[in-house]
């Protein structure tokens, strides 16, 4: 039993047995009985970089990623970890979560920041339905991939990796909606799952409908899900090497503004049919113990097919057709050489940026990489000290390369009752 629940226990139990004389066990209504688990985790960090904090929030990559001084006029808030230099306050996670009867589970997971409280998941889960089913309903990360539906606590580096922050954001792919799972009745792990899905995701969804300033063009807002998304994942083990595999998809209607409802000479919006696909490997290789090196890949493409709105020079707007394919992927080998010590190397890759307007094609740069290392102490499975590097060729400023180093020194403590991660 944690610390946490035996003091609760204590504190409900205590009066109980002195003003009744009994004990829980004679005690059938006693309150302690339906405390849900809780646990609370708290991430800071330290941050040195070689560009200051006014020049980072004007580096975009284009076509990719807008500046963060730009994103918020596009809804995107800018809520990416490890922002800023000097020290960062990244979250403060309060997780709650219990069994509500022999049919479901019910799990709630808090964010708290600076900016404000938010609900990073809400939702239910069901118990022993037949046939190996599983349903999932509320706010919750989608299952598409591999890292989306991992906390930034249990991520190998202190940032999400790069393809998933350009197509998803710095939250991943968290929506509101239904998913369900099926793991089939084989020899070896299959599952398979989909998801329908509120598609509020505005890197590359949205729901929000907008006209321009004049109201000759107008897109209305989804009235139904907007997100569809579907996976499989297996697992083999041979020996001491267990692999995990897995492909998955997401379909939907991206209905993007920037400020093409205002006055802005230069807002534009669209509306078009997005899909993007991924394909994960993940090999745990077990030497002994407390020893293992973890390889892991992902790939990432999407495609924009449809309508992109601009505005000329009387502010009239105009339309044209866009077609984007973009791809990234990103690989890392994390190495833990003993109990307390893990160590890592990754590989980030901007692939592919290609974007046709009215069949001009763009010319806009693909290739961009980034490389990060780190090195991390654990001394209990409570805490964990990180140091990290990281190199980036990603950023642009006014159509010039800036190049980004820095050194994070990140920490992370968890108190509470909080249930093991999924290899």
């Amino acid at each position: 039993m944690n610390r946490f629940n035996l003091f609760a226990l204590i504190l409900f139990f205590i009066p109980g047995m002195v003003m009744f004389g009994q004990t829980s066990s004679d005690n059938p209504f006693s309150q302690s009985k339906f405390i849900p688990d809780i646990s609370f985790i708290l991430d800071v960090s330290y941050l040195h970089r070689n560009l200051d904090n006014d020049e980072i929030k004007l580096v975009e990559t284009p076509g990719l990623i807008l500046s963060s001084s730009k994103e918020t006029t596009h809804g995107q808030a800018n809520t990416d970890m490890n922002s800023l230099s000097g020290f960062n306050f990244n979250y403060a996670e309060l997780s709650v979560s219990s069994t509500v009867d022999p049919y479901f589970d019910l799990i709630g997971i808090f964010h708290l920041s600076a900016e404000g409280f938010d609900v990073e998941e809400g939702y239910f889960m069901t118990r022993n339905l037949p046939l190996g089913f599983q349903i999932k309903g509320g706010k919750f990360l989608s299952g598409i991939g591999r890292i989306n539906e991992q906390h930034a606590h249990y991520w190998d580096f202190a940032n999400m990796p790069l393809v998933y922050k350009t197509f998803f954001g710095p939250e991943g792919l968290n929506e509101v909606g239904a998913q369900i799972n099926w793991i089939t009745p084989t020899d070896f792990y299959l599952l398979i799952g989909g998801e329908v899905l509120k598609g509020d995701n505005e890197n590359s969804f949205g729901t929000d409908g907008y006209q321009d300033a004049a109201r000759n063009i107008k897109i209305k807002s989804s009235k139904a899900p907007n997100l569809y998304t579907g996976f499989i994942r297996t697992s083999i083990d041979v020996g001491n090497v267990t692999t995990l595999a897995g492909v998955s998809g997401a379909f939907g209607k991206s209905r993007l503004n920037n400020e093409f409802d205002s006055n802005n000479p230069d807002g534009h919006a669209i509306y078009a049919n997005t899909r993007i696909w991924n394909a994960n490997l993940t090999m745990k290789f077990i030497f002994e113990s407390y020893r293992d090196v973890t390889l892991q890949f992902e790939y990432l493409n999407r495609i924009t097919d449809g309508d992109l709105y601009i505005k000329d020079s009387t502010l009239n707007s105009q339309k044209e057709k866009i077609k984007k394919d973009q791809s990234g992927l990103y690989a890392q080998i994390v190495y833990k050489f003993n109990k307390n010590w893990r160590t890592g190397l990754r590989y980030d890759l901007l692939s592919n940026n290609d974007i046709t307007r009215d069949d001009n094609i763009l010319n806009l740069s693909n290739g961009l990489p980034q490389f990060s290392s780190m090195i991390e102490y654990n001394p209990t499975e409570f805490s964990r000290i990180r140091l990290e590097y990281s190199y980036d060729r990603t950023k642009y400023l006014e159509e010039e390369r800036k190049v980004n180093n820095e050194i994070l020194l990140q920490v992370n403590l968890t108190i509470g009752a909080h249930g093991a991660h999924s290899f």
